[in-house]
């Protein structure tokens, strides 16, 4: 049973929809309603569940309206359950300015984990865990090659999350930038049915893309740190 006026940040499958947990799946059906990034790509994880609680959408492009929705919602002692298309919302998606604003006005704030890409890819690389910094997406154009030059002396690995139409833009960064020797492993299409971990140095990897006449999928690339070897 969801407490009253609480906003739920529910986490949601980045790929395989049999990685939502019951608790999530639980949460959502008590909930009074949904805030989701796009209400047509959660209806397919909520139908799946049987979920069929009222949904309304929740986008980088309405966020600060939408806010003030969620925050009177709260006031009606109505819960609310945030979810983003895909992993954990707030985390280069939605979900910041609810949160902050839910917990300046006092009303409790409860994450049910689950799926997150980042972990996932890192994990996944087989490079050092440790210590790791994430960058999200990397500008387009402005400031883009000074956010790429400042890890030039990083010592912990990074992770970047990229679109398939930049992945041979970044490598070429990181080639560049970082060196063509760099161990770096591209993450593609993760816990879904044609999943790939393409490792190696740098110049080695964007070679293997390169050859593709094209690239589909989501993508994470996790970057060795300076010094890093094997």
């Amino acid at each position: 049973m969801c407490t009253v006026s609480t906003l739920f940040i529910v986490a949601t499958p980045i790929g395989n929809l049999d990685d939502f947990s019951p608790r999530a799946v639980s949460v959502l059906n008590a909930a009074d309603y949904i805030a989701c990034e796009d209400t047509r790509t959660s209806s397919r994880l909520l139908k799946h569940y049987g979920i069929h609680t009222p949904t309304f959408s929740f986008h980088q492009h309405n966020e600060h309206k939408k806010v003030h929705y969620v925050l009177q919602l709260l006031e009606g002692n109505q819960s609310v359950a945030l979810i983003s298309d895909a992993g954990m919302p707030g985390i280069s998606d939605p979900g910041f300015l609810a949160i902050r604003e839910a917990r300046k006005k006092g009303y409790p704030v409860e994450v049910i984990p689950g799926a997150d890409a980042v972990t996932t890819a890192l994990v996944s690389s087989g490079l050092p865990t440790e210590r790791y910094i994430f960058e999200g997406f990397l500008p387009h154009k402005k400031g883009r090659q000074k956010r790429i030059q400042a890890l030039i002396d990083e010592q912990r690995t990074v992770v970047f999350y990229e679109s398939p139409h930049r992945i041979l833009k970044l490598l070429g960064e990181i080639e560049e930038h970082l060196g063509a020797d760099r161990m770096v492993a591209v993450c593609r299409e993760l816990t879904k049915k044609f999943e790939e971990v393409q490792r190696g140095l740098a110049k080695d990897v964007r070679l293997v893309f390169a050859k593709r006449e094209s690239i589909k999928g989501e993508i994470v690339v996790v970057i060795a740190g300076k010094g890093y070897t094997e």
